[in-house]
């Protein structure tokens, strides 16, 4: 088997390089990923960014901005909650990307025992974890984390992100295919 030009050998980084002109093309679904802190006050920043790694042990990893309060909330609890948005969520993805510091004093929530808050008018689904290793990458950290329980709120009817815009999954009569929400 020959190898291709270049191969095993390393590359120069390329700092010039653009990852969300790739990202773009990918959608993907949507989640808040949320943590208490010691003192008791919640956390939560949208996230896109969410992978399942193992059925066994059920295992996911999400990917986190360093420096983020919901990231120091998440590595101090070693518990944090995926909660995946449905289709009318948009409002919810949107404040949880803002910043907005009163996020939690605008959305129903709850407190969970093996995780972060509970989304419960947001939410499909949510994914309590216990937060199993951490990596710095760039300026992230990939939070490897094991699934402890799930919370089924209602049928999945995901919230999506792709085009630089939110979609949902439309039903017609044939078949499934992706809609967009051009209002972005």
């Amino acid at each position: 088997m020959s190898r291709p030009p270049g191969a095993g050998t390393s590359s120069p980084r390329r700092h010039d390089v653009d990852v969300r002109r790739l990202m773009v093309g990918f959608p993907t679904g949507v989640s808040v990923v949320t943590a208490q802190a010691r003192d008791g006050r919640p956390w939560g920043m949208t996230c896109t960014s969410l992978c399942s790694v193992a059925p066994d042990p059920p295992s996911l990893l999400v990917c986190l901005r360093r420096g983020s309060p919901t990231l120091d909330a998440v590595l101090e609890s070693s518990a944090l909650a995926v909660n995946l948005l449905h289709r009318n969520a948009r409002s919810t993805a949107e404040l949880f990307a803002s910043g907005a510091p009163d996020r939690f004093e605008r959305i129903p929530w709850v407190a969970a025992p093996d995780g972060g808050p509970h989304l419960v008018d947001a939410a499909h689904t949510i994914a309590d974890c216990a937060v199993s290793a951490g990596h710095e990458v760039g300026d992230h950290v990939v939070v490897m984390a094991e699934i402890v329980g799930i919370t089924s709120l209602r049928t999945p009817a995901p919230l999506l992100y792709g085009m630089r815009r939110y979609g949902t999954w439309a039903e017609d009569d044939d078949t499934s295919f992706l809609s967009y929400d051009f209002i972005s």
